[in-house]
């Protein structure tokens, strides 16, 4: 089954197991999603681990083929040029990020690669991945896999895929498999589950607190301001990489002036990732990160914002209110 006839499988699937929309029952129920939106980078080779640390924010050597962490990947000034979710599988490092970036990032981790004896290949056509969230996710799961992930961020390689269990509300977890398992996998989850697209998955990943850089936010963010050392995905220890100073001046000499926020706004209109996040003077005091639709209505995103202004309230995008939410983890200065 080529990917082409994956998602004519998916079409004849949906027809069966309609597409679900957004709205409070979703919430409690166990739901299946599609992940193509999101892209598979793998490197291999001998130097592949050594040359990724010198890259990355995080300690490439933790990816003992059992866990996943998120790692950033910065430019000079620290900047962030994208987000991934890293794990080792065999002899491979997979790095997940939006579709969109795979071309760009693939070119300039190659650039780097020099006289390494590293390969950097797009696998997202060749890897399905698969989306699980609800109560009935590990009794679902276990129909299929001799053994769950129990702990967030762990991983589990078996014949017929990997799980990573990743943080909500619900049991969640990633599976990732090839074509020829992904149809018998799909088909077990999906007759006991609700079907829903990327929208309902980049949802839960809002609730979790999980940032996203994408195309129009690239080289926006410091790590720190998404986030990323709160969800350790920053190693102050693990040495050089590219914009290590920035990161690492960040955390040694100051305090930490703008943060991600988990928020809620009621519109009909979704706001973009970068769109500026006003203070009530109409200052500019951050940009949009991600977001999706509510279960209730409206939209939930994070947002980047000077702290300061987050206490002041009266934040707005695009005319809405930012209603302010509890992460489930707390902001630390």
């Amino acid at each position: 089954m080529s990917t082409q006839q994956w998602q004519q499988f998916l079409q004849t699937s949906a027809e069966e197991n309609p597409v679900s929309k957004i709205t409070p029952s979703l919430a409690n129920e166990t739901v299946i999603c599609d992940l193509s939106h999101m892209g598979l980078l793998q490197l291999s080779g001998a130097d592949a681990a050594a040359f990724l640390q010198g890259q990355v924010t995080n300690d490439v050597k933790q990816l003992n083929g059992q866990i996943a962490h998120y790692s950033g990947y910065c430019n000079p000034k620290g900047r962030l040029l994208a987000l991934f979710l890293a794990f080792a599988h065999q002899d491979h490092i997979h790095l997940q990020l939006p579709r969109d970036l795979i071309a760009p990032i693939a070119k300039r981790l190659k650039m780097f690669v020099m006289r390494s004896k590293v390969e950097v290949q797009d696998v997202s056509e060749s890897i399905i991945k698969i989306g699980l969230n609800g109560a009935k996710a590990i009794e679902l799961l276990s129909a299929l896999f001799s053994k769950i992930p129990q702990h967030d961020y762990e991983l589990v390689t078996l014949e017929n895929g990997a799980l990573i269990k990743l943080p909500g509300k619900q049991p969640r977890f990633e599976i990732f498999t090839d074509i020829s398992n992904a149809p018998t996998i799909w088909n077990s989850l999906a007759h006991h589950a609700k079907t829903a697209d990327a929208a309902y998955w980049e949802l839960l990943e809002i609730q979790a607190g999980i940032p996203e850089v994408y195309a129009k936010t690239q080289e926006e963010f410091v790590p720190q301001m998404l986030n990323l050392d709160l969800l350790n995905g920053i190693n102050f220890k693990k040495g050089c990489y590219t914009g290590q100073e920035i990161v690492a001046r960040t955390h040694y000499l100051g305090t930490v002036k703008r943060r991600t926020q988990l928020a809620h706004i009621d519109s009909d209109i979704a706001p973009n990732p970068g769109d500026n996040i006003l203070n009530s003077n109409g200052d500019a005091v951050g940009k949009v990160v991600r977001c999706a639709p509510s279960y209730s209505g409206g939209y939930d995103l994070l947002a980047e914002a000077r702290l300061e202004s987050v206490e002041t309230g009266l934040l707005n995008v695009n005319g809405n209110t930012l209603n302010i939410q509890e992460l489930p983890y707390k902001i630390q200065t």
